[in-house]
């Protein structure tokens, strides 16, 4: 990934989404917000006991490091819900239900918070068409990320193979130990188990996003692990009372 840092706020970029002049992006890390203690620092949720006052400021810094876009937020539930984001700005007090947020509509930030589940974001070149896509477990064995493939396809005429993913830091099969496997995932997934209990959720969706149609040429995947690394990201596994990173992708303007 390439590591930008914008007036001491540092956020990584997929190297396969970085290029095209129109699209904005960001995994942001926990560093150099406002908020405290184990919310420390730049967390964007306000439903997990942090200062809600900090955590609006840490919104407002997001925003500036991406042209000061409209951060677009869902209440992300760990289904397979696609919310299409049209020109009638959410309320944000009270964000739709989903796990997946897809527009063609430019200044419109999509935002996925996480804490070891993945963000995948997903640009269609051809249709410039964005989503942000919660992917955690629960959304992987469901799988949200063929949900909001198909989604793009009826609502905008996507092909598969023109899109391109990043899928985020996350939990790796290090740390992704599921001991009651047999009672939570689906056999169909014990494929990508060890020879315990760890599964490999990257893999998984790399898997589901070829079997939609992404190239897999077009899969660029961090194999960063959330848990091994909580100086840079928020870990629920790894801390339980903790914030929640910012994810970011949005359209803009290009003056020709």
């Amino acid at each position: 990934m390439i590591l930008r840092n914008i007036n001491g706020i540092s956020y990584y970029l997929f190297p396969n989404l970085e290029s095209f002049p129109d699209l904005m992006h960001g995994i942001f890390t926990r560093n150099g917000g406002f908020s405290k203690g184990p919310f420390s620092s730049l967390n964007v949720s306000l439903s997990v006991g942090d200062v809600s006052e900090n955590v609006i400021r840490n919104r407002k810094v997001v925003s500036k490091c991406m042209d000061n876009g409209e951060l677009i937020f869902i209440k992300q539930v760990h289904g397979r819900n696609v919310v299409f984001v049209s020109g009638k700005t959410p309320n944000a007090s009270t964000p739709v239900a989903g796990d997946a947020l897809v527009t063609d509509l430019y200044n419109k930030l999509l935002v996925i918070k996480i804490a070891d589940c993945q963000a995948v974001l997903l640009y269609d070149t051809a249709k410039h068409v964005i989503a942000n896509v919660h992917s955690g477990w629960r959304g992987s064995i469901h799988n949200i990320l063929g949900a909001t493939i198909d989604a793009m396809k009826e609502k905008f005429n996507c092909r598969p193979s023109d899109i391109l993913a990043g899928i985020s830091p996350s939990l790796g099969p290090c740390c992704a130990e599921f001991v009651n496997y047999k009672n939570e995932i689906p056999e169909q997934y014990w494929k990508y188990k060890d020879s315990g209990c760890n599964f490999d959720f990257w893999t998984i969706s790399a898997d589901q996003l070829s079997c939609a149609g992404v190239i897999p040429e077009n899969i660029y995947s961090c194999r960063i692990c959330t848990r091994c690394n909580k100086d840079l990201f928020y870990s629920y596994r790894g801390e339980k009372i903790t914030g929640r990173l910012a994810t970011v992708i949005g359209l803009k303007s290009v003056s020709i």
